[in-house]
């Protein structure tokens, strides 16, 4: 797959392999952002890796945009584009009708019972596209396409952290109160934020997520409260 690359200010090259996103270019993506960050190039500051591109991020004292496009060529020379397996990581999730109020539009939108719809969440085949948005935010390819519905039209303000989100392919655990045009179809108490300044957020890019389900009862006793809706 050509990339194609675009400098970036004067300080970033953004390096391009689709206008589409697909798996192929996601997985040249991840490709390309492990084999910088193992073997960075003088001047690096980091890398931000997206659904089809990868921001390189430099000190323009040290380097430039000619000379970050000639290493990545070389990279590239030499990439393995074949998926990468991350971390498997486990989030729990509680899919109560108080935590979860879009939970009964989404099986009256797909056709299926609500059950059916918990099943196929479940079951999905999840992965870590990017980091975007907000903080922590994650966003999950892997929704069953039997579940696959658009965003709302309108926002919903207030929506809590911990809330479990899909939209079309994707999915996405909040980590802040805030608004979300998407389907809000359970809640999670694991915590996203880590707590270290080096490892920030549970997830990185490319790292398998499964959900696994509790009770409101297990939900409450997690989070130290009540659960509202």
């Amino acid at each position: 797959m050509e990339p194609h690359f675009k400098a970036v200010a004067d300080h970033a090259l953004l390096v391009t392999f689709a206008d589409q996103i697909s798996d192929e270019a996601h997985a040249s993506v991840i490709a390309l952002d492990r084999a910088v960050t193992h073997n960075p190039p003088d001047g690096i500051i980091e890398t931000v890796p997206a659904l089809v591109n990868l921001l390189i991020a430099f000190d323009p004292i040290v380097t430039d945009h000619s000379m970050i496009e000639g290493k990545v060529r070389t990279f590239l020379e030499n990439l393995a584009t074949q998926r990468i397996e991350g971390i498997q990581r486990r989030v729990q999730i509680c899919y109560e009708t108080c935590l979860a109020p879009d939970l009964e539009a989404v099986a009256s939108a797909t056709g299926l019972s609500i059950d059916a719809v918990i099943n196929a969440h479940l079951t999905g085949d999840f992965q870590v596209l990017m980091y975007g948005f907000a903080p922590g935010y994650a966003y999950l390819s892997g929704v069953s396409e039997n579940i696959h519905v658009p965003r709302k039209t309108a926002a919903v303000r207030d929506v809590p952290a911990g809330s479990v989100i899909i939209a079309g392919p994707q999915c996405l655990i909040t980590t802040l109160t805030m608004p979300t045009g998407w389907s809000i179809i359970g809640r999670s108490p694991s915590p996203i934020f880590t707590g270290d300044p080096a490892h920030p957020f549970l997830f990185d890019v490319g790292d398998r997520v499964a959900f696994e389900r509790i009770d409101l009862k297990t939900f409450e006793n997690l989070v130290g409260e009540p659960a509202y809706g």
